[in-house]
This record gives C-alpha cells, structure tokens and sequence, in this order.
C-alpha cells in the first residue's frame, strides 16, 4: 500500500464570477461537498467559500488526480444546488482553476488563510486575489 500526502490548495470561481453564493447556501453547499467527497474517498483537510468563489484543502491519494478530484467536486456540487433549486438562476463553476501543491509546514497557514475567507474579501476583490496567486505561483503564460 502506497504511503503519500499530496496536499493541494485549490481556488475557483463561480462562472462569470457571479455572486451565486448567498449566506444561506454557503453552509449548506459547503456541508455537500464535505459529505460527497467523503464518499468518493476525497479527502478535504478545510474548505470555504464567499459569494463568487471557493477554497478547499485537499489531500489527494495515491490514485487521484488533481483534475479529476476537482472535477468531481465542481461537477456534482453545481448538480445538486441546481437540482435543489437553491439559485434563482442556472448554478455553474468556472471552467479554470487554480491547484498549488502546498508543503506539510505550510498546511496551517493556508488553513487559516482559507478559513478568514471573508476578511480578505474586505480588502481586495476576488480578481485581485486570483492575479496575486498566478504572478506569485509563477503560473503567467506567455
């Protein structure tokens, strides 16, 4: 049996960056994707999200990727708010993501970083943010 701690800070945006996230799904919608990835063996460490975008903690096993892994949650938590009729209008994820591997001594900084979520959102917008992890990450193409 494999040993590994793949830890994976992972962001992205509602479509459009819509403000779809209201007070009253985020829990709900943070309590779905926690319980459905239970069950298909995700392991989310934290996870938070504000108005237009989400955060998650994820640690990967040995047998998943980080597409798939992001794939699964974005496709069947954008199913099931659309399915509930939580949004008046249609509940979608961005297409792009941004996925950083995060080092074992920093996994409690990014957890408290993903969990004052609505702090940072009173100083910079979510694009600002965004820009920030691209330019730091080295992930500007071109």
């Amino acid at each position: 049996m494999p040993y590994c701690k793949i830890m994976i800070h992972a962001i992205w945006s509602t479509k459009n960056r819509t403000h779809l996230i209201g007070k009253e799904l985020k829990p709900m919608l943070l309590q779905y994707i926690k319980e459905n990835s239970f069950k298909k063996n995700i392991h989310i460490d934290v996870l938070n999200c504000v108005a237009d975008h989400i955060h998650l903690l994820i640690s990967l096993g040995a047998d998943q990727t980080i597409a798939k892994t992001i794939g699964l949650i974005k496709g069947e938590s954008s199913n099931w708010v659309n399915k509930q009729n939580f949004s008046s209008s249609k509940f979608e994820w961005q297409d792009e993501y941004i996925a950083l591997s995060v080092s074992v001594s920093m996994v409690e900084k990014v957890r408290s970083y993903i969990g004052r979520q609505e702090e940072h959102y009173k100083k910079k917008t979510f694009t600002e943010e965004y820009d920030e992890f691209i330019k730091s990450s080295g992930l500007l193409l071109g």
